[in-house]
């Protein structure tokens, strides 16, 4: 994994890069050269003049946001980390809207309804996903000071995108899309369903760069491990797995149980017995899981690594480590597992296209077949905790009511009449009449 490819300057020539600086007047160069240029060829449309707000927004965001984002050492600002995720963002969104264009080319579709669903969708679907991982993991985010608070909002190149959050995001954003142009939603859906699958796979290449959707304790050939200041590393550690034992997290908050002890690690060789009740750690009471997942992750990297732990038979365990291991135990790596099935889907879709009978099919198998996937997947990965009093995790719930769905999107598509509203049209074919933008 590489979280951070390179690192922009913070300054060139006593000017800053981000905030008011080189990039906002390169930008602003820009969108009036592009502005004057859609002018010359097609007037002040009201098309022309619908990419102002678009263009603002990006100025607002390099003003306003890239500032708060870049890091800081003592006080002094560094510059701007280029993260890999953010990089395999970036070519997954311009990958998805390649395979877009060619598939509307393909089927005599204007590619200028693409771009302009993708602009908007884009924006919605991170807007979407980001707000889905907030509210789910309100709590891991940076509430030192307001300034910290936002910049970890919107920090969106480190992780913390959702897919169903973006497609929660995207959903209402397309359908009023479809709506202003007149356009078929289940027609427009069928295109654009194998784009968003090579999009997730290039995405998800970007979530084994970042360390996060990680799976669990593996010992096969193709297992990884992560350094020491990643997503799989700190969970580990909370819960006891780099000193070779888990905590039962199934259990009440309240009461600090060992799921697992591994065999021939620190754990099992200090006596260490599966049902033991922790009540306190290196002299701290536990209160909770939280407070024996925090007295296990504060310690330090550079020192000896031992626990001290108190059970409820007044009995005391010594777990000594002499310092932490550099680097995670190898776990699977499900972000490559995800990459595959989405690059499969992909496939599937595309070469399922043509052949279609009506408009949504390919819609609607995504929506089933996926969903199945992400089901299997979820129980690999070890980042999400069950919820609602299972072992289901949030996406596994979502992942039901999305299957539950697609079976009234198959009734609805096979009551309607077997029509398509843009058949395969053989290369150089005009665009259809009735798909150009109004």
């Amino acid at each position: 994994m590489k979280q951070t490819l390179l690192t922009i300057k913070h300054e060139f020539f006593d000017v800053p890069t981000f905030g008011f600086g080189w990039v906002l007047m390169l930008w602003t160069l820009f969108s009036v050269i592009f502005v004057l240029w859609l002018a010359k060829r097609q007037g002040w449309s009201k098309d022309t003049l619908s990419h102002l707000p678009i263009l603002l927004l990006v100025a607002a965001f390099v003003a306003f946001v890239l500032p708060r984002v870049e890091l800081w050492e003592d006080g002094a600002p560094l510059g701007l980390p280029i993260r890999g995720y953010g990089v395999m963002l970036l070519l997954a969104i311009v990958a998805a809207v390649a395979l877009g264009v060619r598939e509307a080319r393909r089927i005599g579709l204007d590619p200028e309804i693409i771009f302009s669903l993708a602009l908007v969708c884009v924006i919605a679907g991170i807007v979407g996903a980001r707000l889905f991982f907030v509210i789910q993991y309100w709590d891991r985010l940076d509430h030192s000071t307001t300034a910290a608070l936002f910049g970890s909002l919107v920090n969106v190149t480190e992780g913390g995108l959702v897919v169903y959050g973006s497609l929660l995001g995207v959903a209402p954003a397309a359908l009023w899309f479809f709506w202003k142009h007149k356009l078929p939603p289940l027609a427009i859906a069928d295109v654009v369903t194998p784009s968003m699958m090579l999009g997730l796979a290039l995405g998800r290449l970007g979530c084994l760069l970042n360390g996060c959707c990680f799976g669990g304790l593996c010992d096969l050939p193709m297992a990884v491990s992560f350094p020491m200041d990643t997503p799989p590393y700190q969970h580990q550690l909370a819960l006891g797995q780099i000193h070779g034992f888990l905590i039962d997290t199934r259990q009440p908050e309240s009461r600090v149980l060992v799921k697992q002890v591994y065999p021939g690690g620190p754990a099992e060789r200090a006596g260490l017995q599966v049902g033991t009740e922790i009540l306190s750690i290196n002299g701290r009471r536990i209160t909770g899981q939280r407070s024996a997942q925090a007295a296990i992750s504060e310690i330090p990297p550079d020192q000896p690594a031992t626990l001290d732990l108190l059970t409820s038979d007044g009995s005391r365990v010594l777990i000594e480590l002499e310092t932490l291991p550099a680097r995670s135990r190898h776990v699977h790596p499900t972000q490559i597992y995800s990459a595959i099935n989405a690059s499969l889907l992909c496939l599937l879709f595309w070469s399922w296209y043509p052949r279609r009978t009506r408009d949504g099919q390919v819609f609607a198998a995504f929506l089933t077949i996926y969903p199945l996937t992400r089901i299997i997947l979820e129980f690999i990965r070890q980042d999400e905790p069950g919820r609602f009093g299972t072992e289901l995790t949030i996406s596994q719930w979502i992942s039901i009511g999305v299957l539950l769905f697609s079976v009234l999107l198959w009734a609805y598509i096979y009551r309607r009449k077997p029509e398509l509203a843009y058949p395969v049209y053989p290369p150089g074919s005009p665009p259809c009449p009735e798909g150009q933008i109004e």
